[in-house]
């Protein structure tokens, strides 16, 4: 459907939002997207860096998962 916008439909579309809004509105919006990109990635390093700080602790943990579990048959009965 969009597939023949091309360069003049873009810089139309571009100057219609620009009449439509101003600068300062269109400014202070690209602010705000810069700053939740900035903050998603801030977001995603911190949450790589806690997996990695999960993945070392792990390896010191003793696993204390039982060999076999014995289940006694006169028990059930009861």
């Amino acid at each position: 459907m969009l597939h023949n916008i091309g360069l003049p439909g873009i810089l139309l579309i571009a100057i219609v939002v620009l009449v439509l809004f101003g600068r300062g509105k269109i400014s202070s919006l690209m602010g705000e997207v810069g700053k939740g990109i900035t903050s998603f990635k801030k977001g995603i390093s911190e949450g790589q860096k806690e997996l990695e700080e999960d993945v070392a602790s792990a390896d010191d943990l003793k696993d204390v998962t039982p060999d076999a579990v014995v289940v006694d048959a006169d028990k059930d009965k009861a």
